[in-house]
């Protein structure tokens, strides 16, 4: 379970409020994840654990997920709202 101190906090980056850097975003995090399944090939417990955790995440749509942007989200609306934004 060593390999997770280095998985579980990738979870925790917040996704951009602007809309145009999610691309960029879940490029960044996928190319993260691949080269370091790659490199580090951690125990097959620690990446079912995190896989099942970024499922779990991604499937109840809690807005953290990198990988789609879920459409109940509050975010693209957020993102537009000048006091988030700061515009």
């Amino acid at each position: 379970m060593y390999c997770l101190q280095w998985l579980l906090p990738v979870l925790l980056i917040p996704k951009p409020l602007n809309p145009a850097l999610w691309f960029n975003h879940s490029m960044f995090m996928g190319f993260y994840l691949l080269s370091f399944l790659l490199e580090r090939k951690p125990c097959t417990i620690c990446a079912l654990v995190f896989l099942a955790a970024l499922f779990l995440i991604c499937y109840s749509c809690w807005g953290n997920c990198f990988l789609y942007h879920c459409q109940d989200a509050a975010l693209p609306h957020a993102a537009h709202d000048p006091a988030i934004v700061g515009t």
